[in-house]
């Protein structure tokens, strides 16, 4: 015979104690675990909000507005039929007046990215389109970044885009940059 019998529960105050115990470590699983989870994607969260144009800054025609430490102005947006597109697409340029604040385009404006957007939300990133060139004087954000703009001169930057034709009508330019963002411009079109 064996003097340890496998029959023997533990007594109620002990039973009562381990229970309120195993409630507390899950009352306690239930609080840190979100927490847990908040601060590993606290910087995933950050890095992916200053990564992305997610909040527009509504701008009317005419208008300059301070950005990425220069004054942006939508200076024209023209579109229409031109070199080999697709059936039913466009070929538009937008092309923006900037009066540079800050002479430091590298650090102010990297990320630079011009876009289209339309009334449903989507966007348009610049594209080549052969027969089309922007014109004489307009630079693309690269190359305004490399110009060795001083504070004070005004330089046209501007992009091509190949539009569907059914987004034409509602099409709006906006500017990203990467010192601003989340915030990006979104400009009113031109009046017809």
């Amino acid at each position: 015979m064996s003097a340890v019998s496998a029959d023997i529960e533990p007594a109620g105050d002990v039973r009562q104690a381990e229970t309120k115990w195993r409630r507390r470590g899950l009352g306690a699983l239930a609080i840190l675990l979100p927490l847990t989870l908040a601060e590993i994607s606290y910087d995933s969260v950050r890095e992916w909000l200053h990564g992305e144009d997610l909040v527009a800054r509504d701008i009317d025609f005419g208008q300059s507005m301070p950005f990425g430490g220069s004054d942006w102005r939508l200076a024209d947006l023209r579109g229409g039929k031109a070199g080999r597109l697709p059936e039913h697409a466009f070929a538009v340029i937008a092309t923006f007046a900037v009066t540079v604040g800050d002479p430091d385009l590298q650090k102010q404006w990297l990320g630079c990215k011009l876009m289209l957007t339309d009334a449903t939300g989507r966007r348009w990133l610049p594209d080549f389109i052969s027969g089309v060139s922007l014109p004489d004087g307009v630079m693309n954000c690269t190359s305004a970044i490399f110009s060795g703009a001083k504070k004070g001169n005004v330089i046209t930057v501007g992009e091509t885009f190949i539009v569907p034709e059914d987004a034409v009508k509602t099409i709006r330019p906006a500017v990203g940059l990467g010192s601003e963002r989340p915030w990006y411009l979104r400009f009113q079109r031109p009046p017809k």
